[in-house]
């Protein structure tokens, strides 16, 4: 069966270009074929996540380690896109209107979005898939959500198996965070607030700032143990606090790896953190 993707312009039955008619695109154009691949939809510019499996956490060896990172393995089956960047002050004006609080770490269209809680992340999400539903950008299977704590991880080391995506160290010259830089790196500019959107460089999937910059909401509430297995997703297993992960550019280098994951209380809001989206086919 054929689904509706979108719609591109057509032609009437007699060979005249009709500009208000439409043509159904085949679901599967939606799709990525390769880690990287990118598309827009909705003014938000995204990066295929393809499905796959890893292993999340980290190891006992790694420098800075926390307990609560130990080593599971994970099994995304669908592929999905991620946010090439954290959702910006611009996009969350566009999409919502009002901001809920005040720019007090970098203020532009092209800064990060933060001092938003987990329902204003979600009501983002909600709002999103809602207009790019109704303009025939995003197939109606599929919708907007912040990423599952798996989902985040899988796509922050793209491939990688080292402590971050660039490796076993990580540069403030790599990263916006202040302090000491991770596992002997190299020391960059500190700038003690946030940055512009993709100021620093991509990981292997082209996606920007899943180190540093802000810490990012994610999905799943908070449990001591990683979640492993096929396609976890603890949005449904309550507790008191959420999931953020990624570091902030008010942390030293080490908080900015990729296994590392931290609580939140969902109604909490603070300067160093924000989100980014993720489209997905339930």
């Amino acid at each position: 069966m054929v689904g509706l993707v979108g719609y591109q312009r057509g032609t009437t039955t007699n060979g005249r270009l009709a500009s208000d008619s439409l043509q159904q695109v085949p679901a599967g154009s939606f799709l990525g074929s390769k880690g990287g691949d990118e598309r827009e939809v909705g003014g938000i510019k995204l990066c295929w996540s393809p499905p796959g499996k890893f292993i999340m956490g980290s190891p006992p060896n790694e420098p800075e380690r926390r307990p609560d990172e130990a080593q599971v393995e994970v099994t995304l089956s669908r592929g999905f896109w991620t946010g090439k960047y954290e959702v910006t002050q611009g996009q969350w004006k566009r999409v919502v209107g009002e901001f809920p609080g005040q720019f007090t770490a970098g203020e532009g269209d092209d800064f990060p979005v933060y001092t938003i809680n987990f329902a204003e992340a979600e009501g983002f999400c909600r709002k999103l898939t809602e207009q790019a539903h109704a303009s025939g950008e995003l197939p109606k299977e599929w919708e907007f959500r912040l990423p599952t704590e798996a989902q985040w991880e899988y796509a922050c080391r793209a491939g990688t198996t080292t402590a971050t995506s660039f490796g076993d160290k990580l540069s403030s010259k790599q990263a916006n965070f202040q302090g000491k830089p991770y596992n002997g790196a190299e020391e960059g500019p500190s700038l003690k607030r946030t940055a512009r959107v993709g100021s620093y460089p991509a990981n292997p999937w082209g996606l920007h700032d899943m180190h540093g910059n802000v810490f990012e909401w994610c999905r799943d509430w908070y449990h001591p143990k990683l979640p492993g297995g096929i396609d976890p997703d603890r949005s449904g297993m309550k507790a008191a606090s959420r999931v953020r992960r990624g570091g902030c550019w008010a942390d030293e280098g080490w908080p900015c790896r990729s296994a590392f994951r931290l609580r939140f209380e969902p109604e909490r809001r603070h300067d160093h953190i924000g989100f980014r989206v993720v489209a997905v086919r339930p």
